[in-house]
């Protein structure tokens, strides 16, 4: 069995338990606190699944993971990027009130969703970002109401503003561009399937959990 084989195999089989972890009242707890290293998982599956260890690869992991983290340290203190929100607990340790690994979870989200778009060979980069950000914007929506549930952050109110989801479209974009413009080996089918996964979990958390 080769390696991206086995690692979209471990992806699938983590978010199916995962799955079934939430969906299950005395599992529930335990299974949020899982999520950090359900997380970790997941990054470090990508990067066994990376044939290249380029610089431009170098630049695109440390800018993704850190423009990731500070946008959210900025936003989650000053309301001003995607509105009032605050975290809660499932995502970890915290620096300046923001999960270190936030900036793991736009790194995956971004990685995989650019690799997906890398297939259609687009030629205009603003197409591209254009297009990654839609992509960021419809999980941001399946996402945002299992966050609530299950305790990754909470909104001031109950209520997700526009602004959120402006903030998220307009800084994705930007985000895409950087990836575009950078010339590192951008196929890799793990991170299709991971893509697809978070997808179905999300889209089944709403169905069934909330």
């Amino acid at each position: 069995m080769n390696r991206i084989l086995l690692c979209s195999l471990i992806i699938v089989l983590f978010h199916l338990v995962g799955l079934y972890g939430f969906l299950s009242p005395a599992l529930e707890d335990l299974f949020i606190k899982l999520v950090p290293f359900h997380l970790l998982l997941m990054l470090l599956l990508m990067v066994l699944t990376v044939n290249e260890r380029s610089a431009d690869l170098i630049k695109f992991v440390i800018g993704i993971y850190l423009a990731g983290f500070f946008i959210e340290v900025i936003g989650v203190n000053t309301g001003r990027i995607f509105g009032n929100y605050t975290y809660g607990s499932a995502l970890g340790v915290k620096l300046w009130a923001t999960p270190l690994l936030i900036g793991v979870n736009w790194l995956i989200l971004v990685y995989c969703t650019g690799v997906f778009l890398q297939q259609f060979n687009l030629k205009s980069r603003l197409l591209f970002s254009a297009l990654g950000a839609g992509i960021l914007l419809g999980i941001d929506f399946l996402i945002e109401p299992v966050a609530i549930r299950f305790d990754y952050w909470s909104w001031y109110g109950g209520i997700i503003p526009i602004q959120n989801y402006l903030g998220w479209y307009i800084f994705s974009f930007f985000l895409f561009l950087f990836f575009s413009g950078l010339n590192f080996r951008k196929e890799n089918n793990a991170a299709i399937v991971l893509l697809f996964a978070q997808f179905g979990f999300f889209l089944a958390l709403n169905m069934w959990a909330l």
